[in-house]
């Protein structure tokens, strides 16, 4: 028996995961999901409360035609999507300052729980970048600290705590985004430093990320000079295909970051951003915002897989890694119960590990304190 062709617009559309606007299910995301899109990323405009997100992921999953990839940023302190009536926790630099790995896994596997009963299977988190810039204007506290040895064991307690609750951990920025003084939301940072330096700082936590089995990594727009001067690691073959890859054995799915960032956006536009990054090794790549964008990207892509441009060998290489995550991450997808919505989130129990929390920062000198519902506030940048 003969099997159909994927239409190669299907097959495209499959290297994307996708931000979108609005609360509910609406024709205009039904028909984003029936392109054949691997995913969907959730923001703060997304985001009503626990009984509205469990509605939606679920309306989302039942739209999608194979297992799929809902996902959010849900790291801690300032990076939480997800915020009161959840249980909020602080950011990474505040647990690294704990030093308590146990901890940190028991803080991952309660944000996985929370996210897993609101129907979320991806968690773009932990941050596994190093610290090393006080001035670094986009890390700073999302990091577990500047020594690569500390960060590489909170790193790999949060995804044990994270994975072994049923949710795909992303180490991220690879790598790495520690570093740098250019926030790549807005700007290209750039790094001098040897391959040497490299190995002993940046790469430690990725590579603890790898022995701990990360489902995913997240590639970081930085142009690390001594790897390659000419393109950011997001779109360089000699940073995924080679280092990530080749040398560190990573057998995982390499997701890019967002690809509307400017540091990419405004040298390369997203859409050849998105073939780039896709020939340079990456297996799926995120566009968070533009509607237009992504079906420009996807438009790329096809015509790249069609000139030949983006290979057959290594797109099925991509097919498998994708399979792969799906069956150990999304194989008991399930509609969210509100019942167990309502009995998870934000609960008893969870309140007192933040409350542990809260305790045992203020004994290693740091005030941090689980905000009430009335000083919460969102966060709605990527």
């Amino acid at each position: 028996m003969r099997v159909p062709a994927i239409p190669v617009e299907w097959q495209a559309a499959s290297r994307l995961i996708v931000g979108f606007d609005g609360t509910e299910m609406t024709p205009e995301l039904g028909a984003l999901i029936d392109t054949g899109i691997s995913g969907v990323i959730l923001f703060r405009r997304n985001v009503q409360s626990p009984e509205q997100v469990a509605r939606l992921n679920a309306a989302i999953v039942e739209r999608a035609a194979r297992p799929f990839f809902v996902s959010v940023d849900q790291e801690g302190g300032p990076v939480q999507r997800m915020r009161t009536p959840f249980t909020e926790f602080p950011p990474h630099g505040v647990l690294g300052a704990i030093d308590d790995a146990d901890l940190t896994a028991k803080v991952a596997s309660v944000m996985a729980r929370e996210l897993k009963a609101i129907g979320f299977n991806v968690d773009y988190a932990p941050v596994a970048d190093v610290n090393t810039n006080p001035s670094n204007p986009v890390i700073g506290i999302r990091s577990f600290g500047a020594d690569p040895e500390r960060v590489a064991c909170h790193v790999r307690a949060w995804i044990r705590g994270m994975q072994g609750a049923g949710v795909m951990a992303c180490a991220k920025h690879f790598p790495g985004h520690g570093d740098t003084s250019l926030d790549s939301h807005y700007a290209l940072p750039s790094l001098p430093h040897g391959r040497k330096r490299i190995d002993e700082i940046e790469l430690v936590p990725f590579r603890a990320s790898i022995k701990e089995r990360v489902g995913s990594i997240m590639t970081a727009h930085v142009v690390f000079q001594a790897l390659d001067a000419k393109v950011p690691a997001t779109l360089s073959k000699t940073v995924l295909a080679g280092l990530l890859r080749k040398e560190l054995k990573y057998p995982g799915l390499v997701i890019s970051d967002d690809l509307e960032m400017k540091a990419v956006a405004d040298h390369w536009g997203v859409p050849e951003a998105a073939v780039l990054s896709l020939e340079a090794g990456a297996d799926v790549v995120l566009v968070c915002k533009t509607r237009d964008l992504v079906f420009g990207s996807i438009e790329a892509i096809a015509e790249a897989i069609e000139s030949k441009r983006l290979d057959a060998k290594s797109s099925a290489a991509v097919d498998e890694r994708l399979a792969a995550a799906r069956t150990r991450f999304l194989r008991k997808q399930l509609p969210a119960d509100p019942a167990e919505v309502t009995r998870v989130v934000g609960c008893p129990l969870h309140k007192d590990v933040a409350a542990e929390v809260a305790r045992r920062a203020s004994a290693a000198g740091i005030a941090w304190a689980p905000p009430t519902p009335a000083s919460s506030s969102p966060v709605s940048t990527t």
